[in-house]
């Protein structure tokens, strides 16, 4: 915590603010769009798994549709998309980024639309902090005029060319969950620079109650919207996302530091005009083996790491899924692992770390 987030919450208890609206949200959705910039607005919901539902509901995915998703991210990504019904479409990654790759999207695209079945939105996610290819991925969703949705949840001070992440896509949504880099406890946002789309997933996240003295329903809603007590917390976080990057940057430098020279560790370097949050610094080892011993071995020291996220065209529930692969994307699930990347870690955690891994590598 930073310092007032409880200041927040105290107000929010003497102003007897408590449901899901109030002052709080209404600083916090502020806050962001500040933070964002673009001229975005931003709608304070729930969750980040909430926000994508409703921004793909937005972009008019319905039963039968199919979406674009990139592979290599959390299943939060995708899940979304089978709650409308639709059907995922799962594309690899590309080397420089772990990010959608481009050539593989027009791929998967153009199949679809042979198909008859051109898809109804592009999910790209920036993985763990770093920014996908902006340009290249809107270029081509222009030309086949796809919408983009940009799943930020990892990316919150991320940025490319100085412009936020959060900002690329026709709609972006953030995370607030407790292990991004700054949390409400639980909860995210749906952020766009076309208000309408704002106001309207403000209205389906509130029940969709129409303007009436009664309770009136013209459509399906849900009960998406932020309460005032944890925007509060989100107001506090706010104020030292700042430092909260720093320390995770922080953090990523000394790995890569310490590091240097081992021949079995490689580390995702920022590619020109990039700049990532480093919400969790990765490391790349020689193979699966190397892996696991490394893991294991952190794990004797009761040190907690795990392995990069397991794509989701190899999960069970997407199995049966069209997929548009390299090889790209389980290859760095074999041989990535997560390191502890808090924002409170001290010179010595990290030290220790480093230590256990220098121990098995020698």
């Amino acid at each position: 915590m930073g310092g007032n987030e409880l200041n927040y919450i105290h107000e929010a208890f003497d102003t007897n603010w408590v449901a899901p609206l109030g002052p709080n949200v209404n600083a916090f959705e502020k806050a962001i769009e500040v933070e964002l910039g673009q001229g975005v607005y931003a709608a304070a919901l729930s969750s980040g798994t909430g926000a994508i539902h409703l921004g793909l509901k937005l972009l008019g995915v319905g039963v039968g549709d199919e979406v674009i998703c990139q592979s290599f991210t959390f299943s939060a990504s995708a899940n979304p998309i089978m709650y409308l019904g639709a059907k995922p479409i799962f594309v690899d990654s590309e080397t420089d980024t772990w990010n959608i790759h481009p050539e593989l999207l027009r791929k998967a695209i153009e199949n679809r639309i042979k198909n008859y079945k051109k898809p109804k939105a592009i999910i790209a996610v920036h993985l763990y902090g770093m920014p996908y290819k902006i340009e290249a991925v809107r270029a081509i969703a222009d030309e086949f005029q796809i919408p983009i949705l940009e799943d930020s949840a990892e990316a919150l001070g991320s940025s490319y060319k100085g412009i936020s992440c959060g900002t690329f896509g026709n709609i972006g949504i953030l995370s607030f969950n407790g292990n991004k880099i700054i949390t409400t406890s639980g909860g995210g946002a749906l952020v766009s620079k076309d208000k309408e789309i704002r106001d309207k997933a403000i209205f389906l996240a509130t029940q969709a109650r129409d303007d009436a003295p009664h309770y009136q329903h013209s459509h399906v809603g849900y009960n998406y919207r932020m309460s005032n007590v944890l925007a509060g917390i989100g107001r506090g976080q706010m104020e030292v996302l700042g430092d909260r990057v720093k320390a995770r940057r922080k953090n990523h430098d000394f790995y890569v530091q310490a590091l240097e020279g081992c021949l079995d560790i490689h580390f995702l370097f920022e590619p020109k005009d990039y700049f990532s949050n480093r919400w969790l610094s990765c490391i790349l080892t020689s193979s699966y083996d190397m892996r696991e011993m490394l893991r294991n071995a952190l794990l004797e020291e009761n040190i907690e790491s795990r392995p990069l996220w397991k794509p989701l065209h190899l999960q069970p529930i997407f199995s049966t899924c069209e997929q548009f692969l390299d090889g790209t994307s389980e290859d760095l699930f074999n041989r990535g692992l997560c390191l502890p990347s808090g924002s409170n870690l001290e010179q010595k955690d990290l030290e220790r770390v480093v230590a256990t891994i220098k121990n098995v590598l020698s």
